[in-house]
């Protein structure tokens, strides 16, 4: 292993407090990423890291020597960017993670026209509906709904989605059709609690100017977009999401918009990175292709 490729391994073993996921996220053994950082230390002539049964963490040498490495990476990895043929043909791993329906329904039916303009970048793909840590688990880049709150992350906008309110047939002929937001009390919903142990979602419509949020009662609480919906085939109750996502159930007469004449707020998706990524041409790339996806489906913002 270069000294190059030795300094990102250990950046990544301080970010992830462990040799074993610092290994797997450079696709390297782990005896190599053992020996990279020996033979980093005695060239250094000071231990960087403190290792325990447990975890990894770096001594006072090794803390301030991560972030001079953090700095160096940083700058090349700019200078690189710099470089025409770099920016424009780049190559290497990219790790993505994204809400499941967003891969199913948007990115990956064209993820072939991504593929045919970047030929050298090597896509993970990953999905689910829980926060990751992009620094802890290597993540490059995540698409998520509304915005970061870890001030470290940057957002870029996709697009603002629009969204609806709907149940089966069965439901609504049990508990009636709401005319009116009031109506509301009287009905049930599917609770959608996310992973991240954040509180279910109130219903939420724009009355007279102003956004509302109803929270409704409801048995039943779930943690995944796909079992929302399937919920809500079931007569469980009410749901709020966007339209895209039921366009098919809507069509086939299974789910059923209501309180249409009351706006639902859009819901903003983002695709958001770490400030340090934000100089890397294939994370720029990547999401400049899911810039012109997105407007492509949902238009401007």
């Amino acid at each position: 292993m270069d000294r190059l490729e030795a300094l990102r391994l250990f950046v990544r073993i301080v970010e992830t407090n462990s040799f074993t996921r610092a290994a797997d996220g450079l696709d390297v053994p782990r005896a190599t990423a053992t020996h990279a950082v020996k033979q980093l230390e005695a060239s250094l002539n000071t231990r960087l890291l403190e290792r325990t049964t447990r975890q990894v963490r770096p001594t006072l040498d090794g803390q301030a020597f991560y972030e001079r490495c953090v700095h160096v990476l940083a700058e090349l990895d700019e200078a690189e960017s710099a470089l025409r043929h770099v920016a424009s043909n780049p190559s290497g791993t990219l790790r993505v993670d994204m809400q499941g329906t967003h891969a199913t329904r948007i990115v990956l039916p064209h993820i072939d026209a991504f593929h045919t303009r970047y030929p050298n970048i090597e896509l993970i793909v990953s999905s689910g509906d829980r926060l990751v840590d992009l620094v802890r688990e290597g993540i490059d880049c995540v698409v998520r709904a509304g915005t970061p709150r870890d001030s470290n992350l940057v957002a870029r906008r996709l697009a603002d989605i629009p969204q609806i309110v709907c149940a089966s047939p069965d439901y609504l002929s049990h508990h009636g059709v709401p005319a009116d937001p009031s109506d509301l009390a009287a009905h049930q919903v599917v609770r959608f609690a996310a992973n991240s142990g954040a509180n279910d979602y109130p219903l939420e419509l724009m009355i007279d100017g102003q956004l509302r949020a109803f929270q409704l009662n409801g048995w039943i609480s779930v943690s995944d977009a796909e079992h929302y919906v399937t919920a809500a085939l079931r007569g469980c109750g009410l749901i709020q999401l966007p339209r895209f996502h039921v366009e098919d159930e809507l069509r086939a007469g299974h789910l059923v918009e209501v309180l249409a004449e009351w706006q639902s707020p859009t819901l903003r998706i983002a695709a958001m990175y770490h400030y340090r990524r934000q100089l890397s041409a294939r994370v720029r790339v990547f999401v400049d292709w899911l810039a012109e996806l997105y407007e492509q489906r949902f238009g401007p913002g």
